[in-house]
């Protein structure tokens, strides 16, 4: 029986042309998401007319996003990423423009639950075949600057997306994401190759529930979830203590830009540090988990200090964890299956995305904002903790 040759000789690495499409794909599901949703409460008062509207409406993007990830990742591995990647962006343009076209409150539902689907299907593609261009030895690299652009959309999102609703309302940031996913359609379809699906053996229930289950699946993917959770909590509580310690809005604005700048600058920095071999995947994402909980733990602290210090961690936190974590996925992964991979990956991350804000929010419900970051930051830092201890006991043993 031959072996089969390893991806790193087997792929050359992707140029530029064929990568800058995929890095545009995730910077339009990050500028879609946060776009339109820093900008629902504020101003449309026609459509949101409750607190619990609203939340519904946030939901919408998101919940799609939970049940249809792993969907759309499974039929990539079936019939090749590039075809779902091209889908999901056209079907985010037409989902847009429907919003644009009726301009109703109804149709804002419609529009938002499709975005959400169709981000569904291109996001995870757009991982898979970052993966599958490239060499498993610059993987890193790769999915470091995936996450480099990903983060300038969720950085933009809220500041864009507010400067284009208070030039033409809702309707002219809908007509820019329509446009932003055809044009991204466009210059994937000429600049993106075609990837065909590998051949793979037949998969039962029960061999999926296995390979999820293999710590090579969990352990990265509840670092991502972890980072997601920690990201999600610094933008949205952040702010909050900002106004409770007397801020302005310039500086809690300064936080959310803070955190979102320190980890769009470390995750490429970090995946080159995965490929050369200067960081260990073990290495890189206990470090990142442990500064993203001292970020949280610093958020407890009062005043304008304390926020920008955990803005900071928490970037610096999320940035190391997110490429070496994909990268650790990718690795793992048998290449006809990193579809399926990518879209539970991203399955754990929107858990997270949910979860985190949710645990913070309860505690302090009970408590105060301040105990509810200290328990996500025990949450974060448990796992981590306990394999350093682990290891320590391990090695006093031999001794």
């Amino acid at each position: 029986m031959t072996a089969t040759p390893p991806r790193e000789t087997a792929t050359p690495v992707a140029p530029a042309t064929q990568m800058w499409p995929l890095y545009a794909a995730g910077f339009t599901t990050a500028f879609g998401a946060h776009g339109i949703a820093a900008n629902l409460g504020g101003h449309s008062d026609d459509a949101v007319t409750s607190l619990l509207v609203l939340g519904g409406l946030l939901a919408l993007y998101d919940g799609a996003e939970v049940l249809l990830k792993p969907v759309f990742g499974t039929l990539a591995d079936r019939v090749g990423a590039r075809p779902v990647l091209l889908g999901g962006l056209v079907a985010f343009a037409l989902a847009s423009a429907a919003y644009v076209v009726a301009d109703s409150p109804g149709w804002l539902w419609a529009a938002r639950l499709g975005q959400g689907a169709a981000a569904s299907a291109f996001s995870p593609s757009a991982s898979a075949l970052v993966a599958r261009l490239n060499p498993a030895a610059k993987h890193g690299r790769a999915f470091g600057s995936y996450g480099f652009y990903k983060s300038i959309g969720y950085t933009l999102g809220p500041l864009l997306g507010g400067v284009l609703v208070w030039a033409g309302g809702l309707r002219l940031l809908f007509v820019v994401l329509a446009v932003l996913g055809v044009a991204v359609a466009l210059w994937a379809a000429v600049a993106v190759p075609h990837v065909p699906p590998l051949p793979k053996q037949r998969q039962t229930v029960l061999d999926l529930a296995r390979r999820l289950a293999d710590p090579a699946f969990l352990r990265p993917t509840a670092a991502l979830a972890a980072a997601t959770a920690a990201l999600s909590v610094g933008v949205g509580f952040l702010p909050v203590s900002g106004a409770a310690a007397g801020l302005g809005t310039v500086a809690t604005g300064a936080a959310a830009s803070v955190l979102a700048a320190c980890a769009a600058v470390v995750q490429p920095k970090a995946g080159r540090a995965l490929d050369d071999g200067r960081l260990s995947t073990r290495t890189g994402l206990t470090a990142g988990l442990l500064t993203t909980a001292a970020g949280l733990a610093c958020a407890m602290l009062p005043g304008l200090a304390g926020i920008l210090l955990a803005a900071a961690l928490i970037g610096v936190g999320t940035g190391l964890i997110t490429p070496l974590g994909f990268a650790a996925l990718a690795a793992s992964t048998p290449a006809e299956r990193l579809g399926q991979t990518m879209g539970s990956a991203e399955l754990g991350r929107e858990l997270g995305d949910a979860g985190g804000p949710l645990l913070v929010a309860a505690v302090a419900t009970t408590a105060t904002l301040t105990y509810g970051y200290a328990a996500l930051a025990l949450v974060i830092a448990a796992g981590p903790l306990l394999a350093l201890a682990a290891l320590a006991a391990g090695k006093s043993d031999d001794v």
